[in-house]
Formats: structure tokens, sequence, C-alpha cells
């Protein structure tokens, strides 16, 4: 009866009383929740603490890079914004495939060339999805996007605008390389533009006797000689009585040889009621031309009427009327007959390779070409 007693009071006090009051039971029940919740806080603890993460485990969450590893904005938008063939921020237009891959302008007329030199359709490098002047697209964004970013000096190493910065290197840069005034006079110096003043004040060359300066003048006077000479020329063709030109159309074609090569021929064309071909190749039909960094255009001019008298003639090849490739004037001279309708294979004069490129990336090449008929 007294322990019933006992345990009667002590679940009657409960409720009204305080810690003094509460029951063994309760106690200890108390005891072992706070045992509990210390053994959990110390759990978490160390899952906080943990051992160190393992380098080569993928973080299962982004890691946020510190503010100054992060580099910056420029620096970020060169890989967004580069070409993906060279990897180099382009110069000037920017091309884009169906994808929105960019390409700058060089690599992208690369590429076509490439295609059509290995009788290939040009794909994309980075999605394979087939490229053309017709598929691809100008991105201006891009390139108004470019033309804003910083870029170093070459010679000052101070960072300019890339639309600004080649009119600060041709007039405003001070240590832009430049030349002495007295070189039309032989004086050879080259050096940064603030050092100028100094040396033309000191420059020898204004001091040189007449016989030391004409030989300087002779061998400028030799080289001028040489272009007034051309143009005389073709002031002189123009002249003639018998003038014809045409704007001619190359054409690819692949020959059926066991290793095809390339070449080009215009369909049959009159000029001076004569009827003409202009054929063409790629490197003198070297193998492997697309494996040449080196790229050239060479043609011959093939009389296909017959005709009675030799005629004597002279001809040259200029850009056409729409084309941009830069073509020197270059003169040819050949007797036509019967037996010699063809000329030899001489070099279209395009000023380098990526000139040639221009022309193998196009689906035709338009040219104009002029025939002088020798007058006996």
């Amino acid at each position: 009866m007294s322990s019933m007693d006992e345990r009667d009071v002590g679940v009657a006090a409960a409720p009204g009383s305080s810690s003094a009051g509460l029951g063994v039971g309760a106690v200890g029940a108390a005891v072992e929740a706070v045992a509990g919740v210390a053994a959990m806080q110390e759990e978490v603890g160390m899952r906080r603490e943990g051992p160190e993460p393992d380098p080569d485990e993928p973080p299962k969450k982004r890691v946020k890079i510190p503010e100054g590893e992060s580099g910056k904005l420029e620096e970020r938008l060169y890989s967004v914004l580069c070409c993906t063939v060279c990897l180099d921020l382009p110069k000037a237009s920017v091309y884009q495939c169906t994808n929105g891959h960019l390409m700058c302008a060089g690599c992208f007329i690369h590429l076509l060339a490439d295609s059509r030199l290995k009788e290939e359709q040009a794909t994309c490098p980075n999605c394979r999805c087939e490229i053309s002047k017709n598929l691809c697209c100008r991105n201006l964004a891009v390139e108004k996007a470019v033309s804003e970013l910083p870029t170093e000096c070459t010679f000052c190493l101070k960072q300019f605008p890339r639309s600004s910065l080649e009119r600060h290197q041709k007039e405003e840069c001070q240590d832009r390389v430049t030349q002495c005034k007295y070189k039309r006079i032989g004086c050879p110096w080259q050096g940064p533009f603030h050092e100028l003043p100094a040396h033309e004040s000191e420059c020898s060359h204004p001091t040189k006797s007449g016989t030391e300066l004409m030989g300087i003048l002779g061998e400028m006077d030799q080289s001028h000689r040489r272009d007034m000479q051309l143009y005389n020329t073709i002031f002189g063709l123009l002249c003639y009585e018998k003038i014809g030109f045409t704007e001619v159309q190359f054409r690819p074609y692949r020959t059926d040889d066991f290793i095809t090569r390339l070449y080009y021929e215009t369909p049959r064309f009159t000029v001076l009621n004569q009827t003409w071909v202009l054929k063409a190749r790629v490197n003198d039909s070297e193998r492997n031309p697309n494996l040449s960094c080196k790229r050239t255009l060479s043609f011959q001019l093939i009389l296909k009427s017959k005709v009675n008298s030799a005629l004597e003639c002279s001809f040259l090849l200029l850009k056409g009327p729409y084309d941009d490739v830069r073509i020197k004037p270059v003169i040819h001279h050949h007797s036509f007959s019967n037996d010699t309708n063809e000329t030899e294979y001489v070099l279209l004069p395009i000023s380098d390779s990526v000139e040639c490129n221009k022309l193998l990336a196009a689906k035709n090449i338009n040219l104009r070409l002029f025939i002088f008929q020798v007058q006996k």
C-alpha cells in the first residue's frame, strides 16, 4: 500500500510542480533525451568537419570560384567570341554556321577552299553541319562586340579598343616604328616615333655629295621605270584598232584519273570574231594541293577557231566587276595559229594564298579578259 500511495502521489504531483516533484521515471527519460540530442549534435559536427574530400571525386555541387580567380570579363569573352578554327578573335567579318558556331572570314574561306580541293562538302569543325556561302551568315553583334574588346598595342603595350587600335598604331602611338624623311636619299634608319626628331637633326645623309646621291637615286628610278613601262604598255595597247574584252566564268571540273585533280574551264566565248576557251589549274597540278599552305592559280588561253594566218595577240586577265580579289595586271603575248593554238600556263598574278583561297571558295571564278590584236 505504501508503494502504491507513493506512486500515486508522484503521478498526481507532476502536473503542478517543478523538477523537485518529478518522478524517477520522468527524470530518467529526460536525461536520455538530452544525451540523445548531444549525440546527434556531435554526429552532425563530425559530418560537417568530416574527412578531407577526395580531389579526384567530382563535386556534388558547383563550387563558387573566389573573386580573384575568375579572371577579367574580357578574358572570359575571348573564349566565347573566338573563332572555332584558329581560336583567335576575328579581325574582320565573323560568320556562323546554322548552329551558331563562329568562324573568322579567313578560316571560313579556307574551309570552303579545302572542301573544293578535296571534292567534299564543307562542314563546321564543331558540329559537322554543312557550311557554304548560302547557308552561313555574318554575325554583326559579335563583330561589334569584338571591336569594343581591349587589345594591346604592339609598340607601347597599352590597352585600346580594337576599333581604334589601327588608327592609334598608325597616327598616335609615340613608339610606333617610323622611317627617316631622308629615306629617299638612302637613309636606312628605323626607330620609334619619339626618337625621329633627334635622329633627323643629326642625320648625315643631307650632307652627302652629289655623286653618292646619284647612285641611290638611280636605283629608285629603275624601280619607278619598271612601273611606268607597264602603264605605258597598257596605254599603247588601248590605241590598237582591234580590242576585245569579255567577262569569263571559270567552272570547276575533275579528271577521271586514278588521283583526281581539280581544274577550271570556261564555256566557249567569242572575242575579235574568234572562239576561245580559258583553262586554269591549282598549284600547277600538284598531287595534293590541299596539303600545301601556298596556293596559286595558273591559266592558259586556247584558240578554238581555225585561222588562215597567224594571229598575234596580247592579253591580260583582271578581276571581274563584282569581285574583290586583288590581281596585278600582267600582259602576255602569243602568236596563235592552227599548230600553236594554246599558250603556256602562266600564273594568275594574285597577291598571296589568301586571295587564291577566295577564288577557290567561290562557286565559280569570274574574271575579265582583254585581248589586243597586234597589227602587222
